[in-house]
Formats: C-alpha cells, structure tokens, sequence
C-alpha cells in the first residue's frame, strides 16, 4: 500500500468539476484507490464521484490518498499531482 497526506488547495474544494476531474485521473489506474478525509475519518472509493462528493472536502482540508495494486505509487502520484494543480482555478 502507498499513501501521501495532502491538504486541498482550489478555493471551491472538491465540488462537481474537480471530484469529476479526480475520479477520471483515479479510473486511469488498476489499484484499490480511497481518499481520506483525516477531519473525520470518514473514507471513499476515489473512482466513486457520488462516495467522493459525499465527504464534502472543501478548501483547506487534509486528505490521505492510499492505493493498493500494481500502479499504487503512479496512482497516488498523479492524484497529489492533481490536486497540487488547483483543478486549473
């Protein structure tokens, strides 16, 4: 398993376009890939825009990616990637 912890930086958090951008990014790799809202704990499946827009993660908040599977690091790497580019806001 891989993991990285990161904060989400885009002013509007993960609302519809940017959770839409993550599950396409997430669905590019075979692993087990969830997203943890570390406030809560509360977890989703990262290919799930429905689980993903139900943790509500907004400006600010920490997150921990993991992957399971044989492109787990590629996986997590291209997510922190993802969200480090501000979803282009």
């Amino acid at each position: 398993m891989y993991y990285k912890k990161i904060t989400i930086q885009n002013k509007t958090g993960l609302h519809a376009r940017p959770a839409s951008q993550f599950i396409n990014c997430a669905s590019k790799f075979k692993s087990e890939i969830v997203i943890k809202k570390l406030s809560d704990k509360k977890e989703a499946n990262a290919k799930s825009i429905v689980m993903l827009l139900s943790l509500s993660l907004a400006q600010g908040e920490k997150v921990e990616i993991h992957a399971e599977g044989e492109d787990e690091t590629e996986a997590v790497e291209a997510l922190v990637a993802l969200i480090n580019s501000k979803f282009g806001e």
